[in-house]
């Protein structure tokens, strides 16, 4: 009843393999690929029918890594998998992106894609090979998808572009870019890079683009065999509808996106949309019919905003297309943290907090590949209010983890070395306000408030969106994209960086026809803007503070033997519990010997240094020492004079007068100062008061005379 079929390929080095037919056959499309010797399943079904009133494509994508792919058992009480790591989440949200434009317009019926890493070799990173699979699975499910993609990762080490480098290759590479495309054209790009230029990122796309072609063609090849017939479905013809509209609300809405501010141009257009709905919508009217009305409203809203542009070269609110609405940033709103900084841009705006933190603060991630610490965090938040809504709040969902994570590309290859500032960075940013790019918004914002904590940055980093508006052969490019232009147009393409390059750069396309001219003019165009960008920002600060604020703690380091180690940890931990007790710092020590000590009171840093110092380092012959008298005996006092070591204080060396009784020179508890006179035969240690004035803790000149 159900053929077998495997297509395998030589890519990058290593064999590719997709395969249906024997797994998960009541799906729509199941495909198993495998690439090196990593796994993962995809399937995809889609329902019959839509639900009545469905307004949007309910695509869902989602990407679950189980443990047992790498050979380990979930850690936690439950031992199962849980909710979706960061990873997961983003992956799905890759995956999603470059399928989603490529379905046929008007088909709304639920989709689900799901992927299912089945077993990985630690060298194959799953997420491409997922890719491969969704793809090849929506080419034999029969759903209306005008694929396949194809996807693949470049990384560019020692100068040249490398495709699908392996995970322990990627620490060499200075690019890390995930692209997505047809045959003809680029859908997607993700990637973080050091500071490239654009013509280097530009070439890494198109190679990309070029190398994952053979892909394609193993897909089409798989599909030919084993795809199901297309699924039919119908797309209304509204163009006698929308010519009706345009007559009755065309001027009104062409009216409304003059209106620069976006509350009042939301009331105007509004407006329009009540007079459609008494028009056309009656009491009769069944909810697809209302639903028919309110899509071709919003087919109308793209035209008129779109023609527009490419007519009068002018945008929604009056500026050109590379104008970058007015900046404001400013930093320290926040004194009592230790970082702080408000960055606006027209009616986009980021609340930034950074904070400084110490090792026992890095976040562990348990991945397939083995558990890590990670010591930058950037978290993202999009409250409802900030768009003038109510709404859900809570947890962060794909959006804010997505958005959270392109920031967090942006900004980590101009951090500092663990080395060189040895802190866990926090970053939140609270957007405010939104009305486009709160993303870019967000990156301008964490550069600002990690300068202010005093964060050494190697450059500042500014972020842009771009967008594209496109007919036919006319197209524009635009600057800065307010949040009706990333809707309404064809492509968003969000590039971060410093002044020497690009950082990060994010790429979303919804039409085939993009070109690498087109690329490049809005690569050059996005580095126009980024520049302007920073200089707005350098009016607030342009490096990291000198000083770290005064609430921010204090990190300091020393090195002890290795040997030492055990002697500054105790018995079970009980030294070091002491000490950071006893003087309130936190203290961290690494199998290498180096000790962190945070605090934000010097005094406390400084009391915990002397302890271990006390601890580690040997006294010196001839040094006093100031002490502490800890037992009397007849022949003389133990001193605790250097950490934990103590030393006899013999009674002929109390005073420099004859001592009938110990007692009568010192008493426990007593501080006194004593001079480290050597070690007896069995390596006691001898200490002298006698030479010692007790009143200022200098020695007593000899009077050799």
């Amino acid at each position: 009843m159900f053929d077998h079929h495997l297509i395998e390929i030589e890519w990058g080095g290593r064999p590719l393999t997709l395969e249906t037919g024997k797994v998960a056959r009541q799906a729509d499309g199941s495909v198993m690929a495998t690439y090196g010797e990593t796994v993962v399943h995809a399937s995809v079904v889609a329902a019959k029918t839509p639900k009545p009133g469905q307004s949007f494509f309910p695509l869902t994508v989602n990407y679950q890594e189980k443990t047992y792919a790498a050979g380990k058992i979930p850690g936690g009480f439950f031992k199962r998998e849980g909710r979706p790591s960061e990873k997961e989440t983003l992956t799905s949200r890759l995956i999603d992106r470059p399928v989603r434009p490529l379905f046929d317009d008007g088909f709304m019926c639920d989709t689900q894609i799901i992927l299912t890493v089945m077993q990985h070799d630690l060298e194959n990173d799953p997420d491409i090979v997922a890719m491969i699979a969704a793809s090849a699975a929506l080419a034999l499910s029969g759903a209306p998808f005008n694929g396949p993609i194809g996807g693949a990762r470049i990384g560019l080490i020692d100068g040249e572009y490398v495709l699908n480098p392996n995970i322990d290759e990627m620490p060499e590479s200075s690019l890390d870019l995930i692209v997505a495309g047809t045959k003809d054209a680029v859908l997607m790009v993700e990637s973080e890079a050091e500071q490239l230029d654009e013509k280097t990122m530009l070439e890494a796309v198109m190679f990309g683009h070029r190398e994952f072609q053979p892909v394609i063609d193993a897909i089409v090849e798989l599909a030919e065999k084993a795809a199901k017939p297309r699924r039919e479905h119908n797309s209304p013809d509204n163009s006698d509808l929308e010519k009706q509209m345009e007559k009755l609300v065309g001027k009104d809405i062409a009216g409304a996106y003059k209106i620069s501010d976006k509350q009042e141009r939301y009331e105007a257009l509004d407006s329009a949309k009540s007079k459609v709905k008494e028009k056309f919508i009656t009491e009769e009217s069944s909810g697809d019919d209302s639903q028919t009305v309110s899509d071709v409203f919003k087919d109308l809203q793209a035209n008129v905003v779109r023609g527009s542009i490419l007519k009068t070269g002018k945008r929604i609110d009056g500026r050109d297309t590379k104008t970058v609405r007015d900046i404001v940033s400013e930093v320290g709103i926040l004194p009592r943290t230790h970082g702080s900084a408000l960055f606006t841009r027209g009616e986009t705006q980021a609340f930034v907090v950074a904070t400084l933190g110490t090792g026992d603060d890095e976040q562990f991630i348990d991945s397939l590949t083995g558990t890590y610490k990670e010591n930058f965090l950037l978290h993202y938040n999009f409250p409802p209010f900030s768009v003038g809504e109510t709404g859900r709040t809570g947890s962060p969902g794909r959006r804010e983890i997505g958005h959270g994570k392109l920031a967090w590309r942006a900004i980590r290859p101009m951090l500092p070395t663990k080395d060189d500032f040895p802190y866990t960075i926090r970053v939140v940013s609270e957007i405010t306000e939104s009305n486009g790019s709160s993303s870019m918004a967000t990156v301008c914002g964490t550069s600002l408030s990690l300068m202010d904590a005093g964060v050494p940055l190697k450059a500042p980093v500014a972020g842009i969106a771009m967008g594209l508006i496109k007919e036919g052969e006319e197209f524009a490019v635009l600057s800065d994209i307010l949040g009706d232009e990333d809707h309404l147009g064809d492509m968003d393409f969000k590039v971060a960086g410093t002044a020497e390059g690009i950082t990060s750069l994010q790429m979303d396309i919804k039409i085939t026809g993009i070109t690498e001219e087109i690329m490049s003019i809005a690569l050059d165009q996005a580095k126009d803007g980024r520049v302007h960008i920073l200089g707005e920002m350098s009016k607030a600060i342009n490096e990291g503070r000198a000083e770290l604020g005064e609430f921010a703690p204090r990190i300091e380091t020393m090195k002890i033997a290795t040997d030492k180690i055990r002697e500054v940890i105790g018995a079970g931990g009980k030294i070091i519990r002491e000490i950071v007790e006893k003087t309130g710092a936190k203290i961290n020590i690494d199998d290498e010997g180096v000790i962190k000590i945070a605090s934000s009171s010097a005094k406390e840093i400084d009391a915990a240094k002397a302890w271990i110092h006390s601890i580690v380092d040997e006294p010196e012959v001839g040094v006093i020492y100031e002490g502490k008298v800890v037992k009397t005996v007849d022949f003389g006092a133990f001193v605790n004079f250097f950490g934990a070591k103590d030393g006899l204080v013999h009674i002929s060396q109390l005073a420099n007068e004859r001592v009938g009784k110990t007692t009568d020179v010192v008493k426990e508890g007593d501080t006194v100062w004593v001079k480290l006179m050597g070690f007896d035969d069995r390596g006691k240690v001898r200490l002298s008061m006698k030479v010692v004035d007790q009143e200022t803790g200098k020695e007593i000149p000899r009077d050799d005379a």
